[in-house]
């Protein structure tokens, strides 16, 4: 009995690599809390985020770039050079699609063994 590994998932490589990124991204508390205060009070900057969390403007501007390379958050330039980070669903999504499908593929190997064990 064999199990499908993961290139015999129904995953788009594509979609393995930015569930990859949003994974990496999460990872960190830190930026968890940034997309956490987005998600509360909506678009914010840096300088915003940096008076509501206990992590430095600096920080926030890292944790940002991290955030926006993952697609989870995307930049508005607005007056006076003023960068305004606004959360981005979609790469969550696909990362949650992706989760899904590698539930699926356990599901039906476990069900195999089960059948395989009872038999």
């Amino acid at each position: 009995m064999g199990f499908p590994d993961r290139t015999e998932r129904l995953v788009a490589p594509e979609a393995e690599a930015i569930a990859e990124h949003v994974f990496v991204a999460l990872a960190d508390p830190s930026r968890r809390n940034i997309l956490a205060t987005l998600a509360a009070g909506g678009p914010a900057t840096a300088t915003d985020l940096a008076e509501r969390l206990p992590i430095t403007r600096q920080a926030i501007a890292k944790h940002l770039t991290l955030l926006s390379e993952a697609g989870l958050v995307t930049a508005e330039h607005g007056e006076r050079r003023r960068v305004r980070y606004r959360l981005r669903s979609a790469p969550m999504q696909v990362a949650q699609q992706f989760l899904a499908a590698m539930a699926r593929d356990w599901d039906g190997n476990l069900d195999a063994l089960r059948t395989h064990l009872d038999g």
